[in-house]
């Protein structure tokens, strides 16, 4: 049944959440929320916009990083609470770089999810920090060295990158093995820094490694 002038039951505060799938597939994609603007966006543009409740803001979807989701059909629950929007994905759906945000197994791990080899117990560290990089950016907290990096911006992102790198050479060259480490440990955390800043993601930087070792 269709219903183009149907609209969704907000709640109190003027959101019903959206799911996410994949219309090829059928897989999951991510759970976000909408309001009417959002709702009006995702309609108008075919392209998902969502509301942040961290930000308290509008939203659209792969608009840093890319990875669009064109919409192929919207649908509400029986009680209009709840949307459903199916999408053609551009690219990963999770800000982490996996197709879909539901990759976390709980419980029984004889099986995978979402193409994740069961035997992972936790992700990698790099993975793990790219994470909280990607979290201080889109929710920045008061004191936070990394916020305070993305709120002075591009450039001197880039500038820490390469006095970064410096102290690597120098370590290298002249200072003990503790230090090379500390200081490539900073290198390598800017350098996240400087992909979420861009709006890349470390899973691509870990895609095109993997295809030179092949």
């Amino acid at each position: 049944m269709r219903d183009e002038a149907k609209e969704p039951k907000w709640n109190e505060h003027g959101l019903a959440p959206a799911i996410v799938q994949n219309a090829e597939t059928g897989e999951v994609l991510m759970l976000a929320w909408m309001n009417a603007e959002a709702w009006r966006l995702t309609r108008e543009t075919s392209e998902t916009h969502f509301w942040s409740r961290s930000r308290q803001s509008l939203w659209h979807k792969g608009e840093t990083s890319g990875h669009l989701q064109r919409v192929v059909e919207i649908r509400l629950d029986c009680d209009a609470d709840a949307i459903l929007v199916r999408v053609d994905p551009a690219g990963p759906a999770c800000h982490t770089g996996e197709r879909s945000c539901f990759f976390n197994v709980i419980g029984d791990r004889s099986s995978s999810v979402v193409g994740r080899p069961s035997s992972v117990s936790r992700q990698p560290v790099l993975d793990e920090l790219y994470q909280v990089i990607l979290d201080r950016k889109h929710d920045p907290r008061p004191g936070s060295y990394t916020a305070q990096l993305f709120e002075k911006g591009l450039a001197e992102i880039s500038k820490k990158v390469g006095e970064e790198s410096v102290e690597v050479i120098v370590a290298a060259l002249g200072q003990s093995d503790e230090r090379l480490v500390s200081e490539t440990a900073d290198l390598l955390y800017h350098a996240l820094v400087l992909l979420a800043a861009r709006g890349v993601t470390w899973r691509q930087v870990q895609v095109e490694l993997e295809k030179r070792r092949k």
